[in-house]
């Protein structure tokens, strides 16, 4: 599958290949005059775990687009100030796993869209306290509440995870030795088994025909900060161990494959119910 646009000012061009994909961007300013081309209409997306490093970065790539953001979070204080006073955006502030059934189902109401960069702290209470299931339970709830809703539509739920998670939808071979530091990281580290609970319960409880929630579930590998979008690749299973080779991928570029992935139904029609793994070039 070949999809091209071309910026004749000077020549850019994103090209999605199946099942290998490279998208190439050289400039963060460009992305409104595609996404202009690629969307006709703006759509609401909920966006859980915003204040994150990543999930700040696809807020601010969703609202260029011209899309409309709910945001559930605890605090602003890691979003920058045209974001908070962006008109395109709604602010939340609350715990997700503290919001009632009700609560939660008036939050994803008239929401084309869900995604989730939930993730536990690098900090020893953040991998080792509570909430051990953080990610796993905001995935749960949030689909439950979508289905409460009973939309005429279906919502889009796009879930951030890691290269680390196997899809087990799939026979991704991998080494002995990284199965067994695998089976260790899931037994001693528990955001690791919680991102593959959450990516399981994508596979297994909504699967591929669920008819009201559609699902990717995005694997980036070892993350990085950079300042601006640059190529990547985007593959079905790891090219690499996620172990002893994972290679990277910038915060940036992941947020731009997601905002990609839930403003393009081109994308979005060809990922759906995957767990692509994106590299930066």
């Amino acid at each position: 599958m070949f999809k091209g646009v071309q910026d004749c000012s000077n020549i850019r061009w994103i090209v999605y290949f199946n099942p290998s994909i490279t998208i190439r961007i050289d400039l963060l300013k460009r992305i409104t005059i595609i996404s202009t081309i690629f969307t006709a209409v703006s759509m609401t997306t909920l966006v859980v775990g915003a204040s994150g490093a990543t999930g700040r970065l696809l807020v601010e790539q969703m609202l260029e687009r011209g899309q409309h953001v709910r945001i559930i979070v605890r605090s602003t204080d890691n979003l920058p100030s045209e974001v908070i006073s962006h008109k395109n955006l709604s602010i939340i502030c609350a715990s997700i796993l503290d919001l009632s059934e009700s609560e939660m189902a008036e939050h994803v109401g008239e929401c084309d869209a869900i995604v989730s960069c939930l993730g536990h702290n690098l900090s020893f209470k953040g991998i080792f306290g509570k909430p051990r299931r953080l990610v796993t339970d905001a995935t749960r709830r949030l689909c439950n509440a979508v289905k409460e809703n009973s939309p005429n539509k279906t919502v889009k739920f796009v879930l951030m995870n890691s290269t680390g998670n196997s899809n087990r939808d799939l026979k991704e071979r991998i080494s002995f030795a990284q199965k067994c530091v695998i089976g260790l990281l899931r037994l001693l580290v528990p955001p690791h088994a919680d991102n593959e609970n959450a990516a399981d319960y994508l596979r297994t409880k909504i699967g591929q025909s669920d008819g009201v929630i559609e699902w990717v579930a995005v694997r980036p590998a070892s993350l990085t900060n950079e300042p601006e979008i640059t190529p990547i690749t985007v593959h079905p299973s790891p090219t690499r161990s996620a172990i002893f080779n994972d290679g990277k991928t910038s915060r940036i570029n992941v947020g731009y494959f997601m905002a990609e992935l839930v403003t393009d139904e081109s994308l979005w029609d060809m990922w759906k119910g995957q767990m692509p793994v994106i590299y930066n070039v």
